[in-house]
C-alpha cells in the first residue's frame, strides 16, 4: 500500500497476471461482485481524518490499517483509527509495509508487534498484515535480494511475528512480484492468509501454490462516506461471521 512511485504498484496490481475463472462482475458501484463477501478498506495517513461510524454505516466491516514500515517509521494516524475504528464496530487489523534491503525479517516483525501490530481475541483485531511489494524506493524491484534471500527475509519475519502474537500473519502482495522475486514460493500458503491485491474486475491468477485468497484489495480508487478521497477497497472472502472467527483464532 505505499504511495511513493504509485505507477509502479498500479501496474501490478492492475494486471500482470492472466485472468483466472473467478466469477465477478462489476455492479453499480464500480467494485467487483461476489457470493459471501465481506466489504472492507485499507487506510494510512493518506486518508487523513476519518469518520469511522459513518464508513461502518456505509457498510464497511474491516479495515486493515497502516502501522509501520520498516524499523523507525510509525504512521501518524495509526493511534486514532486502530481506535476508533474499532469503536465504530469495525474488525481492525494492523500492516506493516516491508523494508527487506534495510533490516532483518526479525527486526521488522519486532517493531511491528511492538508498534500496534499485537493481537488479542476480542472479535475485533486481525492478525496484522505483512505488506510485501514492488520497492519504491531505490535497491531494485526486489530489494536486491536473490530468490532464495527474499523467501529466507520473509520466512523470518513470519516465523517472529507468530512467536511474538501467536498468530499466522496475512500477507499482503501481487501474483506477478510474489512469482518474480520469491521465485514462485508455495511455503507460506498453508497457513498465511493470502491477500492479494489486483485492481479489476477478477482475482486473476494467484500466486504460486496459493489455493484461494481470503482478502482481495480490487481497487485504489473507491470512495466511501466517511473517508476523503480515493480508498482502497477489499473484499473478505466470507461472510461477517467467518471474518470474526479468523479475528479470533477459532
Amino acid at each position: 500500500m505505499a504511495r511513493t512511485r504509485l505507477s509502479v504498484r498500479r501496474l501490478l496490481a492492475t494486471g500482470l497476471t492472466v485472468a483466472a475463472t473467478a466469477a465477478a462482475a462489476l455492479v453499480a458501484t464500480g467494485g467487483p461482485a461476489a457470493a459471501a463477501t465481506t466489504p472492507g478498506v485499507d487506510v494510512s495517513r493518506y486518508q487523513g481524518s476519518i469518520n469511522w461510524t459513518s464508513a461502518r454505516n456505509a457498510g464497511i466491516q474491516f479495515a486493515f490499517i497502516k502501522a509501520t514500515e520498516g524499523t523507525s517509521y510509525k504512521d501518524p494516524n495509526f493511534n486514532t483509527n486502530y481506535v476508533n475504528a474499532y469503536n465504530a464496530g469495525v474488525i481492525r487489523g494492523a500492516y506493516h509495509f516491508a523494508r527487506p534491503n534495510i533490516s532483518a525479517g526479525s527486526t521488522q516483525a519486532g517493531y511491528l508487534a511492538s508498534n500496534g501490530g499485537a493481537w488479542s481475541a476480542d472479535s475485533r483485531t486481525l492478525p496484522a498484515a505483512l505488506d510485501i511489494e514492488a520497492n519504491p524506493y531505490s535497491g531494485g524491484y526486489c530489494y536486491g535480494l536473490s530468490t532464495t534471500g527474499m523467501r529466507n527475509w520473509i520466512q523470518d519475519f513470519l516465523n517472529t511475528y507468530r512467536s511474538r502474537t501467536g498468530r499466522y500473519a496475512v500477507i499482503y502482495t501481487t501474483t506477478s512480484w510474489w512469482n518474480q522475486c520469491t521465485g514462485s514460493w508455495t511455503g507460506p500458503w498453508a497457513n498465511h492468509p493470502l491477500w492479494l491485491a489486483r485492481w479489476s474486475s477478477t482475482p486473476g491468477a494467484l500466486p504460486a501454490g496459493a489455493s484461494v485468497w481470503s482478502f482481495w484489495q480490487y481497487t485504489s480508487t473507491g470512495s466511501v462516506s466517511g473517508i476523503s478521497g480515493n480508498v482502497d477497497r477489499n473484499y473478505w472472502n466470507g461472510d461477517r461471521t467467518r471474518l470474526i472467527a479468523l479475528a479470533n483464532n477459532t
